[in-house]
């Protein structure tokens, strides 16, 4: 048998995707399971467990639904038995159509039941891994015991103790305010003396990143945003003592390597998007305000997200302080 899984667009949710990897794994385990991820994200698919073959998606390469189109079109020789389609957008259904997969299962959202042979009912109030694995019980019929989001990474030696650092989130509402920011770096390095602390982002992230350091110590702090691949990424978590960070995708990441991860949340649910696995997992919520959690991606009452600049101090470094 052969299944192609279309993977979400977005790092936190690819990351969570990986136990549905792994519980098709378990559901077909003589199967080829091959992956569709965006090409951004390609650097991931190497480090999820279980994948036979990755096909990376461009929207540049292929733009609007006539790209979606031809771009399924190039897998059908690979005559799949499966195609399940995660994200709930149309695109990624017209994709999976184009394939011409014996049977394409998904959510059915967005008016997509004309182009799936198997479509079901999103549950509501799930955690996005139990949801994206609630599509395949729902399918197959058999529950799903085993459930592990997992990224397997190499690790780098490493002469000092060192904790990844990431404030940064694609919403503005999620990111850590730089004042809050400054003032937290500061009580880290005179707390920990002997610990580096590597801070993280992407390309787009490191005039923020700079902005944020500027006109501090930065003796003990290594500045990585920009200097990354993914890949290069989970590797440097993967040597590191914690991760401390914003919710965000170095979060799931974090967590999906098994490293202390401690996630500062503000406008997010961590009902449904907190990293999956419970072991070696502390957030930390400041909860002082009735518009906690907001969802939002920008903060309409303050500004600035002061659900954020609330965040006690005292407690981030206590629960360093269990892994340092």
């Amino acid at each position: 048998m052969k299944i192609l899984i279309r993977l979400p667009n977005w790092l936190g949710d690819v990351v969570m995707s990986t136990a549905f990897v792994g519980a098709v794994r378990q559901s077909y385990p003589d199967a080829d399971v091959d992956v569709i991820i965006k090409k951004e994200l390609g650097g991931i698919a190497s480090l999820i467990p279980g994948l036979n073959q990755v096909h990376l998606f461009s929207k540049q390469e292929y733009p609007g639904l006539p790209g979606v189109y031809r771009f399924g079109k190039t897998l059908q020789e690979e005559k799949y038995d499966l195609f399940f389609c995660l994200p709930d957008s149309l695109s990624s259904a017209v994709m999976g159509w184009a394939t011409k997969a014996k049977k394409r299962i998904g959510f059915g959202k967005e008016g997509r039941f004309f182009l799936m042979t198997n479509t079901y009912k999103k549950p509501a109030n799930l955690h996005r891994t139990d949801e994206y694995i609630s599509l395949l019980e729902q399918f197959t019929g058999t529950r799903i015991i085993k459930r592990v989001v997992e990224l397997r990474a190499k690790t780098i030696e490493s002469t000092c103790s060192q904790v990844i650092l990431n404030f940064n989130s694609e919403a503005v509402s999620r990111r850590m305010p730089l004042d809050k920011g400054k003032q937290l770096i500061v009580t880290l390095t005179s707390t920990f003396k002997n610990t580096r602390f590597v801070v993280v982002g992407s390309p787009k992230e490191k005039v923020y990143i700079d902005e944020l350091l500027s006109g501090i110590d930065k003796g003990q702090i290594e500045n990585y945003a920009g200097k990354t691949s993914l890949e290069g990424l989970c590797n440097l978590m993967a040597s590191s003592k914690a991760v401390l960070t914003t919710d965000s995708g170095p979060a799931h990441l974090g967590n999906s390597l098994g490293v202390p991860t401690i996630v500062l949340f503000g406008a997010g649910n961590e009902l449904n998007t907190a990293p999956y696995n419970k072991e070696n997992l502390k957030v930390i919520r400041a909860g002082k305000l009735e518009c906690e959690p907001c969802v939002r991606n920008t903060c309409k009452l303050y500004g600035v997200p002061k659900c954020m600049q609330l965040i006690d101090e005292i407690e981030i470094i206590n629960a360093l302080s269990l892994y340092l």
